[in-house]
């Protein structure tokens, strides 16, 4: 087992056993077992099962937020002080009166991707396992804390006629067709979700005026590539682990509608 792999091993069985007990659960209530619905709903629950876990660290967030707003005017400050000083001395103590704001304000601008890097070896240990399935299914094999019944089942499951292991690049049996129509349309879902909530956690975080300033630029271009690359990325995404970030977004969009940010405090 490579160094990755060994990372995400716990992972992996973490993953694997939601999922196999949300299954269990599902079909216990009479949902075939087969079926690529009853799966489909396990991934949404695992979804809900980390997310829910975030909760503290999306209100940790909230505050860092707010503390954000707050420092607009020391930001705005400060960017007038050099402005028009384009030189490598000025640009750097600019950077260093910038950090030093952050620190008394208490405050960090790249702490909005803190709950997306936590899901991180989640998805990848999602990523990994449906990457697998059908090779674990095809030696009869379990994957983790699924049994050899549940990954062959998971393998025959479809939703729309599109195996949940397929993707867009890979395929993965199934009606073809129904794999890149369903894919594209995951894809698409997955990234205006993604780059609506980076949209939302940037504009709660940010006046107007200061996401313009050039102090902004790297948190910017750090909030807007994400959507880009898991657009791309996409192409070789199998369709349940589309599902499972298409959901992910949607969770996060829910917070950020439901969150009174100016109710709340620091």
């Amino acid at each position: 087992m490579d160094l990755l792999g060994t990372i995400l091993a716990p992972f992996k069985w973490l993953v694997s056993a939601m999922l196999a007990g949300f299954h269990d659960g599902f079909s216990a209530v009479g949902m075939p077992p087969a079926s690529g619905w009853t799966w489909t709903l396990a991934i949404i629950g695992l979804v809900l099962v980390i997310r829910a876990a975030l909760i503290p660290v999306f209100l940790k967030q909230v505050n860092v937020q707010q503390r954000m707003r707050r420092l607009q005017p020391d930001l705005k400050k400060l960017q007038e002080k050099y402005e028009g000083k384009t030189d490598p001395l000025s640009r750097q103590a600019m950077a260093q009166e910038q950090m030093a704001l952050y620190k008394a304000h208490g405050t960090n601008p790249f702490s909005a991707c803190l709950p997306l890097l936590i899901q991180m070896p989640f998805f990848f240990a999602l990523f990994q396992m449906l990457s697998g399935i059908s090779a674990a299914a095809g030696q009869g094999e379990a994957v983790g804390a699924m049994s050899p019944e549940q990954v062959a089942q998971f393998d025959e499951s479809t939703i729309f006629g599109a195996p949940l292991s397929a993707s867009l690049l890979h395929g993965g049996g199934g009606s073809q067709l129904s794999v890149w129509i369903l894919s594209i349309a995951m894809i698409l879902a997955m990234t205006a979700s993604q780059l609506i909530t980076q949209r939302q956690i940037m504009a709660r975080s940010l006046s107007g005026e200061a996401v313009a300033t050039p102090l902004m630029g790297p948190q910017k271009v750090l909030l807007y590539s994400l959507p880009v690359v898991f657009g791309v990325g996409g192409i070789v995404f199998p369709i349940g682990v589309l599902i499972y970030w298409t959901t992910t977004n949607l969770w996060t969009m829910g917070q950020q509608f439901a969150v009174r940010w100016d109710r709340m405090g620091p």
